[in-house]
C-alpha cells in the first residue's frame, strides 16, 4: 500500500486546533479499512457468476476492492491519455482555450463536462446542486498562496475524451461483474473522471447517490446501482473516498443530524477506500460516502463508471441530475448503451488476443459497431443521454457560480 504517513501529517496541519484529532482519525481510519475482509482479485464461480464470497462481502460492507484489476500496460495507457487531456483542459472555468491558446477539449461541447472548484474547496456541500444530496459543507482549508484560482474536480462524459477510459469501460471481467450483480441486461449510468491533485484537490461532501427509488415499495440494497472506481495512482486516507460501511441498507440518511450527533464531519464509523494503482472498487451508490480535500502529496484520479439494473430504470423518471429529467424507455436505454458497443470494439483493437465481453442487449438487437472516426463523432456529447444525470435542475449558470467562487 502507498505510505501516506507524510501526507497525513501535512493534511492534519491544515486543521489548526483540530490537527491532532484529524491525524488520529486518518490513521485509525486507514487501519480499520485495511482490517476489513473486502479486498482481493476478481474471482468467478464455475458457472461464471461472481464469487459468492465476494458477493457476501460486497453486500455486508457496500463496497469491495478488486486488487490489480487493471494491469500495468492498461494503467500506462490511461496515464498517457490523462497527460494529453491535461494539456487540452481550458485554462479556467470561463475559458475555451488551453494554455497554448488552442481550442480546449470541451470548447464545442453542448453537455456539461468539466466541473471546477476553488482549491481545497467543497463546491457541492450545503448547496441545492444534485437535488441537495450534499447536506453539509466540509471544512475548506486555505490553500497555499501559489495555488490557482480554480482547479478541475470532475470531468463528465469522459469516454468521449479518452480512448483509454473507453477501453477500460469494456474491461471484460468488470462487465462480467456488472452482469452478475445487475443481470445480463444491465444498463449504463454515467462516466466521469474524479481529479484530486495534491495540495489543491477539492472535497466532496458526505452524501448518498440515487434519487428515484428511496421511497419505492421495491427498495432494496441494490436498487440505485453501483459505480466502478478504477484507481490510476492509488488512493489513501488523505485523498481517497471515505464510506460508512453497511449504510447502503439503511435507506435515506439524515446527514445533518448524523454530523451534529457526531460533533464533526469526522463520522465515527467511516473508513477510507485505500487502494494501490490498478485496483478497481465496486461501490454501492446508496452507501454514505464523501471525501476530504486533498491536502497531501499524492494525486488521485478515479476512472468512474456505473451501471443499473434495467428493472430500476425502465419506466422511471430520472432525477435530472446527470441529464434532463425524463422517463426512460427501451429506446433511450438502447441509444445510451451504444457506448458499451463502441467500447467493446475499441478494446478489441487494442487487445486483439483478449476474449471480449458479449453484451446481451446488443447481441439480441443484432446491431454491429465499429470504433472509428464516425463512431467518435457519434459519441460527442453522449452524456446528454446519461441515465439519472447529475447537476441540471438548478441550471448550469448556478453550477458555475458555486464551482467558481
Amino acid at each position: 500500500m502507498i505510505n501516506a504517513s507524510k501526507s497525513i501529517e501535512a493534511c492534519a496541519a491544515y486543521y489548526g486546533d483540530e490537527s491532532e484529532a484529524m491525524k488520529d482519525y486518518l490513521i485509525a481510519g486507514e487501519k480499520k479499512a485495511l482490517s476489513l475482509n473486502n479486498r482481493g482479485p476478481i474471482a468467478f464461480e464455475e458457472d461464471g457468476s461472481l464469487s459468492q464470497s465476494i458477493r457476501d462481502a460486497y453486500s455486508k460492507y457496500g463496497f469491495y476492492i478488486f486488487e490489480g484489476a487493471l494491469n500495468q500496460d492498461e494503467l500506462e495507457d490511461i496515464k498517457v491519455d490523462l497527460e494529453d487531456l491535461r494539456l487540452k483542459f481550458p485554462t479556467g472555468p470561463e475559458s475555451t482555450v488551453n494554455s497554448k491558446g488552442e481550442p480546449a477539449m470541451n470548447a464545442e461541447s453542448k453537455s456539461l463536462t468539466l466541473l471546477w472548484s476553488k482549491p481545497l474547496g467543497d463546491p457541492l456541500g450545503g448547496t441545492e446542486l444534485a437535488n441537495g444530496r450534499h447536506q453539509i459543507k466540509m471544512f475548506e482549508p486555505e490553500a497555499q498562496g501559489d495555488a490557482p484560482i480554480a482547479v478541475p474536480l470532475i470531468l463528465l462524459g469522459s469516454l468521449q475524451f479518452s480512448d483509454a477510459c473507453l477501453r477500460t469501460y469494456a474491461h471484460p471481467d468488470l462487465l462480467r461483474v456488472a452482469e452478475s450483480i445487475n443481470g445480463d441486461d444491465f444498463t449504463p449510468f454515467n462516466e466521469a473522471l474524479f481529479i484530486k491533485e495534491p495540495g489543491v484537490g477539492a472535497a466532496v461532501s458526505w452524501h448518498q447517490d440515487g434519487v428515484t427509488h428511496w421511497e419505492s415499495k421495491n427498495f432494496d440494497e441494490e436498487i440505485h446501482g453501483f459505480n466502478f472506481m478504477a484507481q490510476v495512482y492509488g488512493s489513501t486516507a488523505v485523498n481517497g473516498v471515505w464510506v460508512v460501511p453497511g449504510t447502503h441498507k439503511d435507506g435515506k440518511i439524515d446527514i445533518k443530524k448524523l454530523v451534529s450527533e457526531t460533533g464533526s464531519e469526522r463520522l465515527e464509523d467511516a473508513v477510507p477506500i485505500v487502494c494501490n494503482p490498478g485496483d478497481v472498487v465496486i461501490c454501492n451508490r446508496q452507501i454514505l460516502h464523501g471525501s476530504f480535500p486533498n491536502c497531501g502529496f499524492e494525486p488521485r484520479v478515479t476512472v468512474n463508471f456505473g451501471f443499473h439494473k434495467r428493472s430500476s430504470v425502465i419506466g422511471t423518471k430520472g432525477g435530472g441530475i446527470h441529464s434532463e429529467a425524463q422517463v426512460f424507455d427501451s429506446k433511450i436505454i438502447e441509444r445510451r448503451a451504444r457506448a458499451i458497443g463502441y467500447a467493446i470494439e475499441a478494446r478489441k483493437q487494442k487487445y486483439p488476443s483478449e476474449k471480449s465481453y458479449s453484451y446481451a442487449p446488443l447481441k439480441e438487437s443484432e446491431k454491429s459497431f465499429e470504433w472509428n472516426e464516425a463512431a467518435r463523432e457519434d459519441m460527442r456529447d453522449y452524456n446528454l443521454e446519461d441515465i439519472d444525470r447529475p447537476l441540471n435542475e438548478v441550471g448550469i449558470e448556478k453550477i458555475k457560480i458555486v464551482y467558481f467562487d
